[in-house]
């Protein structure tokens, strides 16, 4: 059962898209997608309640992306793979031990900080784009 949050009807649906899909949406993919049906939707709400979500800590940001910010509602630690081609961004599934909690603590007493979170990608191109 979707747990019920106190958003606006705004929020609602730019956090909706963005559970909704695997792509990895920008700013601007989100506010053409709902335009459609939130005529009065601007993009610089779309940008504020992204930021808010992402304050949360319920949406996160991929990167910067062929110049465009990108969004994931998957909170989970997982690596991306970024076609330099066509410039999706790819969930890359977690094998086991694939983040050895040993090299956290290594990087912790190396370099004398507390790692809270990580993000790795990997860059290449996609068998979808043209060989």
């Amino acid at each position: 059962m979707k747990q019920k949050r106190n958003f606006s009807a705004k929020r609602e649906a730019i956090y909706d898209i963005l559970v909704s899909t695997k792509n990895h949406p920008s700013v601007e993919w989100i506010y053409q997608k709902l335009k459609p049906t939130i005529p009065d939707l601007s993009l610089g709400t779309v940008y504020r309640n992204l930021n808010v979500l992402k304050e949360m800590d319920i949406v996160k940001s991929v990167g910067v992306v062929n110049g465009q910010e990108r969004f994931d509602a998957d909170m989970s630690q997982h690596p991306h793979f970024i076609c330099k081609r066509c410039f999706c961004v790819i969930d890359i599934p977690v094998v086991k031990n694939f983040f050895d909690p040993n090299t956290y603590e290594y990087i912790s007493d190396k370099c004398n900080v507390k790692i809270q979170s990580h993000n790795l990608t990997f860059y290449g191109i996609c068998n979808s784009c043209p060989k």
